[in-house]
């Protein structure tokens, strides 16, 4: 083997490794965690960042062929699905669990949340207003 090749070989398997990795920090946080919206965030971020990695170590590993790019559209499709999967399920989780004050802060008057954000953002226009001059 040359070196291009052993240099190849040396970032799939990184990359390999950072994936292995992100799986099973993502097995920690599924297990560790107690409320069903943190368990769900660690698995959608492993399942995404976790499967990218190790195709992107596989893509080093195989070369630029059709192969690669299939597994490059995989990544794709994952990037774009898994997000929108999770944010379906914490949106059902949060209208249908009826302890969910217990975890978390709600608003039930929406313009009280609109106004605390519109707050927010005048005191951090002010603040930058104010650092600029």
């Amino acid at each position: 083997m040359n070196a291009v090749e052993w240099i190849r070989f040396l970032i799939g398997s990184v990359f390999l490794v950072i994936g292995m990795v992100i799986f099973f920090t993502e097995l920690f946080g599924v297990f560790h965690f107690k409320y069903v919206l943190n368990r769900m965030h660690a698995a959608a971020m492993g399942d995404t960042l976790g499967i990218s990695s190790c195709l992107l170590g596989l893509m080093i590993f195989s070369g630029l062929n059709f192969t690669t790019l299939k597994m490059f559209l995989i990544v794709v499709f994952l990037w774009f699905a898994s997000p929108v999967s999770s944010h379906v399920l914490s949106r059902l989780e949060a209208a249908t669990n009826e302890h969910l004050s217990n975890h978390c802060e709600l608003y039930e008057d929406v313009t009280l949340l609109e106004r605390e954000l519109a707050a927010r953002r005048t005191e951090n226009t002010m603040e930058k207003e104010a650092d600029l001059s």
